[in-house]
């Protein structure tokens, strides 16, 4: 009995060293994987878990930099900046009391972008059981098509998370046929054209929810020191105290809501109708809600190096919809702040839909952002469908996105806005209106400007006849002869809207009551 008793306990100690051994084990942050993008000529953290105590040694591209974790396990190192190199290099990270190295190959050094927001930035190039709602024009031809080995892409895992979490699943896939069909399509579009132009690897990490708010993607921190927006985290704790109240057992409906997600996408696989399943009443799984996906998603990834951030959400607000500039503002200010640096934040208006979701007064908010340094919208009033809240047009998108950071990023000298509307000055019984933005002059796209209207004293718009005049528009309509305010485009779906510049990029809707910022900084 006695020996048994010690070999028992032999037995324990054995289990609880070896459980030491495996919890010792170096590993790196979720970003670091075989085949990544480290962003060019920018000081490069690196960073992980490893034994309290442990040293730990970085090695890539003639450098070797060491260090030891701390109490908690955790270790970074920073390693010095680089020219962009195509040749696929080793990172390896070796631990003193870890049996074998952690070794990344194909390691590529050039720009880094992070695309975030909802459905149609999470949209891919083709249509799958998972992405049922997606596929671009030319599908099969820009599937076909993509063979780039310099382009890159993380997609992380759909995670919403009550605490910020270190981890998101996910793996740098090089651009192929086969791996870019579930490659975020602006995304991919992005990045392909930026890598045809500045002739350097992209990697594009791309962390997306379809549905998500703006709210959802911002940290705990950031919310409370806003009086305004904190009642809406208020609320949100109130709910996740009555959920947590009432008994339900989080993990086991979150295992519940992964599995109906499995068998959707089988069912649609099959060509299926995939089952109606209960609502998951655990707050934290509602991706409207504050903090969720920041926690899950992004909080992973601070402070892997990147260039900037693509960003695509506006069709889901939630009440007060009044706070939504904020939401946004909020948002850019505290990515930068976590970041440590003033990353161009660049996005994308909403896109005409016959639905109240995509009006011209969320358009609008979404314009507010220009106010900040470092932005730009890239406009897609002209590329929606009537019917689908995902257009299939992302081409447009990414190319529109890549002029847009040409110029503000990389320097060169070229036309990334359509026309802006600058003033207005009335003659008679019209008004002509100025733009920024048509050094090289305005165009109508199809014959006659369309989608203008004018208004008098009393504030009834009506459809107005509109005409270019050199680098001007004057507007006027019969009906109204003391003119006071226009607007352009100003509808949930502007169908025909067609004022471009000679760059071939379309004006933003606007209405000369609430001047445009100018999105150019």
């Amino acid at each position: 009995m006695h020996i048994r008793r010690i070999l028992f306990l032999a037995s324990v100690v054995v289990l609880l060293l070896s459980a030491s051994l495996v919890r010792a084990e170096v590993t790196l942050a979720s970003p670091f994987t075989s085949h990544m993008v480290l962003q060019r000529e920018m000081k490069l953290p690196v960073w992980g878990t490893a034994a309290p105590g442990e040293k730990v040694t970085v090695e890539f591209a003639d450098q070797k930099h060491s260090t030891t974790a701390d109490k908690d396990g955790k270790w970074s190192v920073l390693l010095k900046s680089m020219k962009a190199s195509a040749d696929g290099r080793v990172l390896k990270v070796t631990g003193s009391a870890t049996a074998a190295p952690i070794v990344l190959e194909d390691v590529l050094v050039g720009e880094v972008w992070l695309c975030s927001g909802q459905s149609n930035m999470d949209f891919t190039v083709a249509k799958t059981p998972k992405y049922y709602f997606a596929g671009v024009t030319n599908e099969v031809y820009e599937v076909a098509a993509a063979n780039y080995p310099e382009v890159r892409m993380f997609s992380g895992e759909w995670t919403r998370s009550l605490e910020p979490q270190t981890r998101v699943a996910g793996v740098w896939k090089v651009c192929t046929p086969e791996n870019v069909r579930e490659f975020s399509a602006i995304g991919y579009f992005f990045a392909r054209d930026l890598h045809k132009e500045l002739d350097v690897p992209v990697g594009i990490l791309t962390l997306t929810y379809g549905a998500s708010t703006a709210q959802a993607w911002i940290r705990r921190e950031a919310i409370v020191a806003d009086p305004k927006l904190k009642p809406v985290l208020d609320k949100y704790d109130a709910d996740l105290k009555a959920f947590d109240a009432s008994g339900a057992d989080r993990a086991k409906l979150l295992a519940q809501q992964n599995a109906n997600t499995a068998a959707d996408e089988k069912a649609r696989a099959a060509g299926e109708k995939p089952a109606r399943h209960p609502h998951n009443p655990d707050p934290v799984q509602d991706q409207h809600n504050p903090t969720v996906l920041f926690n899950g998603m992004i909080a992973p990834v601070i402070p892997y190096a990147i260039r900037g951030v693509l960003w695509y959400q506006g069709e889901s607000i939630t009440a007060p919809h009044e706070l939504f500039p904020l939401w946004n503002e909020t948002l850019i200010k505290d990515w930068r702040k976590l970041w440590g640096k003033e990353l161009p934040f660049y996005f994308c208006q909403l896109a005409s839909l016959q639905n109240d979701s995509n009006n011209p007064d969320v358009r609008a908010m979404q314009a507010e952002a220009l106010n900040l340094p470092k932005t730009a919208m890239a406009v897609t009033i002209d590329i929606g469908d009537a019917k689908s809240v995902h257009p299939q047009d992302k081409q447009d998108v990414g190319a529109r996105l890549t002029l847009i950071a040409l110029a503000n990023t990389y320097g060169r000298k070229i036309e990334y806005s359509g026309p802006v509307f600058r003033s207005m000055k009335i003659e008679g019984n019209a008004i002509r209106l100025k733009f920024s933005h048509v050094d090289g002059g305005l165009i109508n796209k199809g014959g006659p400007l369309r989608t203008f209207e004018i208004a008098g004293a009393d504030g009834k718009f009506v459809a107005a006849d509109a005409k270019i005049d050199g680098k001007t528009v004057v507007v006027s309509a019969a009906s109204v002869t003391a003119p006071v305010a226009v607007r352009y485009a100003w509808s949930d779906y502007p169908d025909g809207c067609n004022l471009y510049n000679v760059s071939g990029l379309p004006a933003a809707p606007f209405r000369t009551d609430v001047p445009k910022p100018e999105p150019e900084k």
